[in-house]
C-alpha cells in the first residue's frame, strides 16, 4: 500500500492556496465548505461571533443590542481572515453548493455536521441562524473602488455592490436610483419591454452605455410611467446632473429597502482587504466608521458589516477599550460602553510553530480565524417622476 492510498481524498488534487472573495465557481465553492477545518479556535470565534448575532435577533427592539452590528476581524497575514470571512458568508446565506463533478446539491450549513463542529450547541445554533433570509454582499473592496483618493470612496464602493447584489446599475449610481423608483412604482417590468421595443435590445445589456441611448430611454420612460416624451427627458436629463447621496442617505436605501422584505431579513456586507484599502487615510477609517454606525442606528440590527484588513492593524481608532488606557475620540465616549459596535479580535494560526500575537480588548461578540485548511437625510436630489 501506498502512502496516498492511506487518504480519502487524492493527495496530488489542486488545492487553491489563496481564497478570493470574487471566485464563486462550483469547484471552488465546494472545496472550500467541504475541506474548512474547524478548529478549537475557529470554534470559539464562530461561537462568539453567532451569539451576537443571534442576541441581534432576539433582541430585536433594543438598540443596545441592535447598534452592535460591525465585525473587525484581524490578524497577521495568512492568518485565513479571508477564508473565514468567505465561510460566514456562505452560512449566512446558506448557499446552496454544486459538487463540480456529481451534480450534488448541499446547503452550506449541511456542510458542518457534528463531525466538523463537536460544539453541539454552536452547532444548532449556526443551523438557528441560516433560518432567516440574508442579502449577503461579499467583495473585495479594492477590487471594486474606481479610486481611493476620494472623500466619498468607501461610501461609493458600498453604494455598487448594493446596488449590484439587487441587479440595478453598479456603475451609474443615478440609473440605480432611477431603477429603484420604477420598482417602487411597480413600472420596471413595463420600462425594460418598451425598452427593449424601441433600442432592440436588453436595457440589462445596455444601460450602462445609457448616456448613448437617451433618445431609447426617454422614450421607455414616457410609456412606463404615462408621461409625455418632454417631460420624460426634462426628468432623465435632470437626473445624472442632481444626483447625491451621503451616508445618511445610503442607510436610508438600506432600511427602506429592508422594509419591503420580510421581518428577520438581513443585509450582511463583508468587506475584504479594507486595512490596506484604507492605509493611513483617517478620514477612509472615519467614512467606514460612520457607514457602520449609520447603518446600525437606522437598520436596527437587520444590516451588519464584517470587516477584514489585510494584514495585522490595530483596533480602530474609534473603539473604546474594555479598561481605557488607550485615548480614543471624545465624540464615541459618551456614547460609548464597554462593548462598541465595532470589536477587535486577533486570530491564531494552526500552525504550532506559529506565535499567537496579544489578544485585542473584546469590544463586542465577534470572530476572527486561524488559518484552516491543510452626507444629510436625504437619498438623493434627484426626484423621479410620479406615475
Amino acid at each position: 500500500m501506498n502512502i496516498q492510498q492511506l487518504f480519502l481524498k487524492p493527495i496530488d488534487r489542486p488545492i487553491n492556496g489563496v481564497i478570493k472573495a470574487d471566485q464563486m465557481d462550483a469547484a471552488s465553492v465546494w472545496q472550500e465548505l467541504e475541506e474548512y477545518v474547524v478548529t478549537k479556535q475557529i470554534s470559539e470565534h464562530l461561537r462568539r461571533f453567532f451569539d451576537a448575532y443571534l442576541a441581534a435577533i432576539d433582541s430585536a427592539h433594543d438598540p443596545a443590542v441592535t447598534d452592535r452590528m460591525g465585525v473587525w476581524v484581524s490578524g497577521f497575514f495568512g492568518s485565513g481572515k479571508s477564508h473565514f470571512i468567505k465561510i460566514l458568508s456562505y452560512l449566512l446565506e446558506n448557499l446552496e453548493a454544486s459538487h463540480p463533478e456529481t451534480g450534488e446539491k448541499r446547503l452550506a450549513a449541511a456542510f458542518f455536521d457534528h463531525q466538523k463542529i463537536t460544539d453541539a450547541m454552536l452547532l444548532a445554533d449556526i443551523h438557528r441562524a441560516v433560518q432567516g433570509t440574508a442579502d449577503v454582499i461579499l467583495f473585495n473592496i479594492d477590487a471594486k473602488a474606481d479610486s481611493k483618493s476620494e472623500r466619498d470612496a468607501i461610501l461609493q464602493v458600498f453604494i455598487r455592490v448594493f446596488n449590484e447584489k439587487l441587479g440595478y446599475s453598479g456603475d451609474t449610481p443615478h440609473i440605480a436610483d432611477m431603477e429603484r423608483h420604477l420598482v417602487a412604482k411597480g413600472v420596471y417590468d413595463s420600462f425594460k419591454a418598451a425598452f427593449a421595443l424601441s433600442n432592440g435590445s436588453r436595457w440589462e445589456k445596455e444601460r450602462d452605455a445609457v448616456d448613448f441611448l437617451r433618445d431609447d430611454v426617454v422614450t421607455a420612460l414616457g410609456k412606463a410611467l404615462n408621461m409625455t416624451p418632454d417631460s420624460a427627458g426634462k426628468w432623465f436629463d435632470g437626473a445624472r446632473d442632481g444626483y447625491r447621496i451621503n451616508i445618511e442617505g445610503f442607510a436610508k436605501v438600506v432600511n427602506d429597502y429592508l422594509s419591503t422584505q420580510p421581518a428577520g431579513h438581513k443585509v450582511i456586507f463583508l468587506v475584504d482587504e479594507v486595512g490596506q484599502f484604507i492605509g493611513a487615510s483617517s478620514q477612509l477609517m472615519l467614512s467606514l466608521q460612520t457607514i457602520t454606525e449609520q447603518l446600525g442606528t437606522q437598520c436596527k440590527g437587520r444590516a451588519w458589516v464584517i470587516a477584514s484588513p489585510a494584514k495585522k492593524t490595530s483596533t480602530p481608532p474609534w473603539v473604546a477599550p474594555t479598561r481605557p488606557r488607550a485615548k480614543t475620540s471624545p465624540r464615541f465616549k459618551a456614547a460609548s460602553t464597554p462593548a462598541s459596535r465595532w470589536p477587535a479580535a486577533t486570530p491564531t494560526r494552526s500552525s504550532a510553530s506559529a506565535c499567537s500575537p496579544k489578544p485585542k480588548p473584546p469590544m463586542s461578540p465577534c470572530a476572527t480565524p486561524s488559518r484552516p485548511r491543510a452626507m444629510s437625510s436625504t437619498t438623493s436630489s434627484a426626484s423621479w417622476p410620479m406615475r
